[in-house]
């Protein structure tokens, strides 16, 4: 599952770098290019609410190899794209099975392994949530130095479907889970909500062919939202919510989300920012791009599993707030990011933001999800995985409009983001084992 999770999300920043020449291929604009990423994060944002019932009704034996099968259409029809529709049709299924892979991941992890070595094994969901998408960028550099943009999806297909075939074999059959509800109102409030917020959030302040402002796609989705969360905890009174939103009375999980969101909103507006400013303003190429992007994505990877580990003993607080301090001082370096940056300043501040995601995300998943109640813990993984995605889009759009007007503005906007995690560091408790 940590497998496939890696593959999957690391197709969310694969097409950062091939942007400019999938602008030329396909003979669209730099905003209408940037829908291969935004799309992505809103079709998370719409499906990954129903993972909470998905998880909690089915296997997951069955959940992973639906899943999988999703990404793998997708995959194929994105490989074989004539045009930019096809293309953006076949992102969209294959964020349609990471959707669900995510939560289905945390899930299992939760209702497997035992507390005491539950931080080493939320390590290596750390290791797929944070270091897949910061090794999308060198990871589709090397492939576009030798290939074109469509060997970034032809090189993923047998990846897929080998790991469909171990899935089918070795996923749990059977895992003792709640009974899910269906409610046909909240799966409308939740795709209309989520789904106009994120569409709303990925088109503020770049061209846009949709025929509605993204101001009134805004309002539109924080309604639907609110509508959703007050229907939740209606039918929670009943014991029948769709996406149980009472895991939000942990206040431990709540500061898990709130960072955790902080920090993925980070990582992928760099992730997609830091390509495009390498490779246009500083006229690198994208082997070298991804290349000096690489150190951080291994370090990350490889601080996972450790840190984990270090978080059974330790507790959070005396891991994260370190890395929120040095999560801090690496977006500050990026403020300083200019047409004359030294290739080495932008290395020494993706390793710096890697060290400092690292050791913020690994301890406080442990925190947060293992907080819940063991009937909870499908619905804590849906709706915080949810968070993230909407963060994620709003980052990007952000991040990118930000950088048509003057680079230092989207990074210097990073940097006044990051400071919020130092408190939320700050707010956790002394003991937090």
């Amino acid at each position: 599952m940590v497998f496939a999770a890696f593959t999957l999300i690391l197709n969310e920043t694969l097409l950062g770098v091939a942007l400019p020449e999938l602008m030329e291929s396909l003979d669209v604009t730099a905003s209408t290019a940037q829908w291969l990423t935004s799309s992505f994060m809103l079709t998370l944002a719409v499906v990954t609410p129903t993972a909470g019932y998905v998880l909690a009704r089915w296997s997951p034996r069955t959940v992973f190899v639906a899943a999988m099968a999703v990404f793998t259409a997708g995959t194929v029809l994105a490989a074989s794209a004539p045009s930019f529709a096809p293309l953006l049709a076949g992102r969209v299924l294959q964020a349609s099975g990471t959707a669900v892979m995510i939560p289905l991941l945390m899930t299992t992890i939760l209702r497997l392994i035992p507390p005491s070595r539950r931080g080493q094994m939320m390590g290596y969901v750390g290791l797929s949530i944070s270091a897949a998408p910061a090794l999308g960028p060198t990871v589709s550099g090397m492939i576009l130095q030798f290939a074109s943009w469509r060997w970034l999806f032809i090189l993923v297909i047998p990846i897929a479907l080998v790991t469909v075939a171990v899935g089918a074999r070795f996923a749990p059959r059977e895992i003792h889970t709640s009974v899910g509800h269906l409610d046909v109102l909240s799966m409308v409030l939740s795709t209309l909500g989520f789904g106009a917020l994120v569409l709303g959030l990925s088109s503020l302040g770049g061209e846009t062919a949709l025929p509605v402002h993204p101001a009134l796609l805004l309002v539109a989705g924080a309604l639907g939202v609110t509508w959703f969360v007050v229907r939740q905890r209606v039918l929670a009174q009943r014991e029948r919510a769709f996406l149980d939103l009472r895991t939000f009375r942990s206040r431990a999980y709540t500061l898990t989300v709130v960072l955790t969101g902080i920090t993925l909103a980070s990582l992928l507006g760099v992730a997609v920012v830091l390509p495009l400013f390498t490779v246009v303003t500083l006229g690198m190429t994208p082997l070298a791009t991804g290349l000096m992007l690489l150190p951080g994505a291994l370090v990350m990877g490889a601080m996972g599993p450790f840190i984990g580990k270090l978080s059974d003993r330790l507790g959070a607080r005396p891991l994260v707030l370190p890395g929120s301090i040095i999560f801090v001082v690496a977006m500050g370096i990026m403020t300083t990011f200019g047409p004359g940056t030294a290739m080495w300043t932008i290395v020494v501040a993706h390793v710096l933001m890697s060290v400092g995601i690292a050791t913020m995300n690994t301890p406080m998943l442990n925190f947060g999800l293992g907080s819940l109640r063991h009937e909870l813990y499908s619905h804590g993984s849906a709706a915080l995985t949810t968070f993230q995605q909407v963060a994620g889009a709003a980052a990007t759009a952000g991040f990118v409009t930000l950088m048509t007007i003057e680079v230092r503005y989207a990074f210097v906007t990073a940097a006044v983001i990051s400071l919020a995690s130092v408190g939320v560091a700050l707010r956790l408790p002394r003991s937090s084992r």
